[in-house]
């Protein structure tokens, strides 16, 4: 059976707000999330339909805290705390933060690639 754990998943993130470890097991991305920083991303999420995450995520928060917000309300999860994250949400991070979170590996992708896309974009408007 497929396993993973956050010392052999490879970096996929080492930025300064940001280390994040993903781990494709049989169509499901694990990512071990380490915040460094408060992070606040929902600018990252434009382009995608109504500018917010498509995918949906379940995880556990075992340091810090993570909010979702949504077109009708925010939800806020604490260390211990398992959630839910159904499509439609950006995410708030605070310093401190580490989630073990799990998603469809495609949805998943698809997400990244808007992200990674915004993230260019903004590297290398910052260094022009």
């Amino acid at each position: 059976m497929p396993h993973t754990n956050k010392t052999s998943a490879p970096v996929g993130f080492d930025i300064p707000e940001l280390e994040g470890r993903y781990v494709d097991l049989d169509g499901y991305t694990v990512a071990f999330e380490t915040y460094k920083a408060d992070v606040d991303p929902a600018e990252f999420f434009r382009g995608l339909p109504d500018d917010r995450c498509q995918c949906p995520h379940w995880g556990v928060v075992l340091t810090g805290s993570i909010s979702f917000r949504y077109a009708s309300h925010n939800e806020v999860y604490s260390a211990g705390d398992a959630y839910y994250a159904p499509p439609g949400h950006t995410p708030v991070v605070t310093d401190g933060t580490e989630v073990v979170e799990f998603s469809p590996t495609d949805a998943l992708n698809a997400t990244m690639a808007v992200l990674g896309a915004n993230l260019a974009a903004a590297a290398g408007g910052a260094s022009a």
